[in-house]
């Protein structure tokens, strides 16, 4: 999700083609081409530039409508409503031919769906297979005096994804599931209770709020194009110590 506004200016954008299953976007003002994964300007007078990321969430509609209780749904437009993708087009899409090199190196098969995400210039990628067993992964992300304390977690639909930076006042902290718990709670090392949105629902620490990182739901083989540099997280690994 993007902001429609470059430089002061507010624009129009449409779908003007599929780029190795990406939207390519285009803006009616000027004609510039944009890459709906990256919010950059591949083509035309605007090129170079880049759309600044609203925050946004991937989610199941349940999870949503649990946390958003007054929230507003955007209703079909029935003027362009057989225009729209069919319910199962998820599965259709899967069908499609990648088009990228498929590396026989490569730690995941290209339609693997992942989280990626980024951080201070460093990428990720977590296998939503990964996530599946094991429901919470504590990480770090850089290397060096750059490294930054991360948890990635798998809501209780088993499809929703949320990732935060995990250190509070300057501590990095260790979290783990809170068994028996729906929705999903998370427990840290002083005993604090957190919800799915990362806020400090009891103990020492409540009322903090975690810092939320974007997690973008990509298959690898996309992932790979735009993030060439990428983390592969291993099932089972632990995150490599950081200085506190």
């Amino acid at each position: 999700m993007w902001e429609s506004e470059v430089d002061g200016k507010k624009l129009t954008f449409h779908l003007s083609g599929i780029n190795n299953q990406n939207f390519i976007m285009r803006d009616e003002e000027t004609g510039t081409w944009w890459q709906q994964v990256s919010g950059e300007a591949i083509h035309g007078p605007l090129k170079g530039k880049k759309l600044t990321r609203v925050d946004n969430d991937e989610m199941t509609f349940a999870l949503w409508k649990r946390e958003n209780q007054q929230g507003r749904v955007l209703k079909p437009d029935e003027r362009v409503k057989q225009k729209y993708e069919a319910a199962d087009w998820e599965e259709q899409y899967a069908k499609f031919r990648v088009v990228t090199p498929v590396d026989p190196n490569d730690k995941l098969s290209p339609r693997t769906l992942i989280a990626g995400l980024v951080v201070n210039g460093k990428s990720a990628a977590y296998p939503l297979p990964a996530l599946e067993k094991q429901r919470l992964i504590l990480d770090n992300i850089g290397s060096g005096g750059g490294v930054t304390p991360i948890f990635v977690v798998l809501g209780d639909d088993n499809k929703s994804v949320r990732a935060f930076e995990r250190a509070v006042d300057g501590r990095t902290l260790e979290f783990y599931v809170k068994p028996d718990t729906s929705p999903i709670q998370l427990i840290d090392e002083t005993a604090t209770t957190w919800d799915f949105s990362g806020k400090a629902v009891s103990g020492p620490l409540a009322g903090k709020q975690l810092k939320k990182i974007f997690a973008l739901k990509d298959y690898w083989f996309d992932w790979k194009i735009y993030n060439p540099d990428t983390k592969v997280y291993t099932l089972g690994e632990s995150p490599p110590q950081s200085k506190q």
